[in-house]
């Protein structure tokens, strides 16, 4: 029996960077009412805020049972019902030394890959935290440029080529740390072993439920993927084309239990 429904969020509840549409919002609040949800990607908490979290529109004891897992799980917010906020469960930061050393490596090996980005659209890399990020051409080029950024990023590197010629490149030099595809455009740096699967696994043991209670949806789920790791541990996964099929399949889960 499923007890919790867990979800990447770009290109799996919305558009990269975007707010999630009417019909998801809807298709979340109907699943907080039968199921603990978690969403978990490389974004930092504040993208949540914008693309999900404030486009919800649930009671209070709904959003308690909703799990946000930002930079691939390496930090952990629940909503705290008495305060009224979110409340950060864990993090797993990395060192000021660690993120010296690893824009210096991706700047150069982007560089010579030719994949350095004379004039993004904000930062290439961007401080995360607990994460590190690259994206191609800048974190900002969809709110910047809408849906024309949207098709540059969808066009940029459709078949992985670049992203994991950059990772398989820049991974010896930060072997003590995770080297990963992230999104559409990005590269993912964070602690060792610290992936999706990472996150999952803490929140099995959060709420004391087995890997047999939760279903993963995804839209990488292939190996090399982001979401490949949830899926390699065993999780029941299901993947999507894009945002847009993310409905029919809660539509699907619903319709078992409504």
């Amino acid at each position: 029996m499923k007890k919790l429904i867990a979800f990447d969020l770009d290109n799996t509840l919305a558009e990269s960077k975007s707010q999630i549409p009417d019909v998801m919002s809807e298709c979340l609040a109907r699943l907080l009412a039968k199921y603990d949800v978690c969403i978990i990607s490389g974004g930092k908490f504040e993208q949540f805020e914008k693309q999900v979290i404030s486009r919800l529109n649930v009671t209070d004891e709904l959003l308690s049972k909703l799990h946000i897992m930002p930079t691939c799980g390496t930090r952990y917010y629940r909503y705290d019902q008495i305060d009224k906020k979110w409340q950060m469960i864990y993090h797993n930061n990395l060192t000021a030394e660690q993120k010296t050393r690893i824009r210096a490596v991706l700047e150069h090996g982007a560089k010579e890959l030719g994949i350095w980005e004379a004039h993004p659209y904000g930062e290439i890399i961007e401080d995360r935290g607990s994460q590190v990020t690259y994206s191609a051409l800048g974190q900002d080029i969809g709110e910047m440029l809408g849906e024309e950024g949207l098709k540059r990023k969808y066009e940029w590197d459709p078949y992985m080529k670049k992203r994991n010629k950059l990772r398989d490149l820049i991974a010896p030099q930060l072997s003590d740390l995770e080297v990963r595809v992230g999104g559409i455009t990005s590269i993912d740096i964070t602690l060792p072993g610290v992936d999706k699967a990472y996150g999952i696994r803490k929140l099995i043991d959060a709420l004391e439920i087995s890997a047999d209670n939760i279903l993963f949806i995804g839209d990488m789920l292939q190996e090399g993927g982001n979401d490949y790791p949830v899926k390699a541990m065993g999780i029941d996964s299901i993947e999507v084309r894009d945002y847009k099929d993310t409905p029919l399949v809660v539509e699907g889960i619903l319709g078992v239990t409504e």
